[in-house]
């Protein structure tokens, strides 16, 4: 049963949401559905190929290659969270959600997204420890410890969607039903409280805004001392491997950590939820599609892996 607020404001509880999606007619919906779907195979097929390559390949069996493979998996689970459904709901008429799913749904988004962005910055300390202390690296990224950090990456993100749901799912919708967007996300779900949400808005910013500039930070100081190491390097094709190596790196670091500052580090940068719409389906969706291609496009060893393996 589902309580819409009407002029009498009723606080009883919601029991189903209606994911809105996007304007536009039967051809928009039917070109939407096809984008969707090309990203969402893309990035099946890529994400799988690379935790298969990494498995079965002796020679990529190293701590490096070892948080690569849980970036994979990351990036699987974290694009089907969303991208199944939305599909159904581009020709679907009632697009109706269930209040339970819609909470599984941002528990599973926030704690997929913040372990991801933890992860990134462990893969930053992973090289730094490589490249600036090659002597003490096998004994301090032994597989022990490579496992505690895939393990402490999974519990933040896991306190962060804990806290992010619980206070999200305590507020009463009573405004309306109708979600303005294509997954239940904090922004377009706050915007149906019919209570204060100036805490809510608070404990988001802070929190997300203290995930990406403190895992930022570590990124940042461990590719200081990493730049420093390797200008200092004698070999011009050891250079251009480290450089090689790292820059893949970097580049997924700016595509994920620059689209998750806009939307929650500082959310009055978004002005609207079109705005939003299209921003989500970036870190939803072609994020998860291109981490695979970077770093396979991008490192030699990963290359003559699927050279091998093909």
């Amino acid at each position: 049963m589902t309580t819409h607020r009407h002029r009498n404001f009723s606080m009883a509880p919601l029991w189903e949401f209606v994911l809105e999606g996007f304007r536009g007619g039967m051809e928009t919906q039917a070109l939407l559905f096809a984008v969707f779907l090309a990203l969402y195979m893309v990035t099946i097929v890529g994400n799988l190929a690379m935790i298969v390559v990494i498995t079965l390949d002796a020679r990529l069996h190293s701590p490096m290659y070892f948080f690569l493979k849980n970036l994979s998996f990351l990036d699987l689970c974290y694009s089907s969270v969303f991208a199944p459904r939305a599909l159904i709901n581009f020709f679907s008429s009632s697009k109706v959600i269930s209040s339970a799913a819609c909470a599984a749904q941002l528990f599973f988004f926030s704690l997929l997204g913040t372990t991801e962005a933890l992860l990134l910055a462990v893969m930053a300390y992973d090289r730094f420890m490589a490249i600036c202390n090659p002597l003490h690296y096998p004994v301090t990224m032994c597989r022990t410890v490579c496992a505690l950090l895939v393990l402490s990456s999974y519990c933040g993100g896991c306190l962060n969607s804990i806290v992010q749901t619980s206070l999200t799912f305590q507020l009463p919708f009573c405004s309306s039903n109708h979600i303005d967007h294509f997954f239940c996300d904090v922004l377009p779900l706050l915007r149906l409280a019919c209570a204060d949400t100036a805490l809510n808005e608070l404990v988001m910013s802070s929190t997300c805004g203290f995930i990406l500039l403190g895992a930022m930070m570590g990124i940042l100081t461990s590719y200081g001392y990493i730049a420093v190491t390797v200008l200092r390097m004698p070999s011009s094709s050891r250079r251009r491997k480290v450089f090689s190596t790292c820059g893949s790196h970097l580049i997924a670091v700016c595509l994920f950590y620059g689209t998750g500052f806009v939307m929650y580090g500082q959310p009055g940068a978004v002005e609207s939820m079109e705005q939003g719409k299209v921003v989500s389906i970036f870190y939803t969706q072609v994020i998860p599609m291109l981490n695979p291609l970077i770093y396979s496009l991008r490192n030699q060893d990963v290359k003559d892996a699927l050279k091998r393996d093909g």
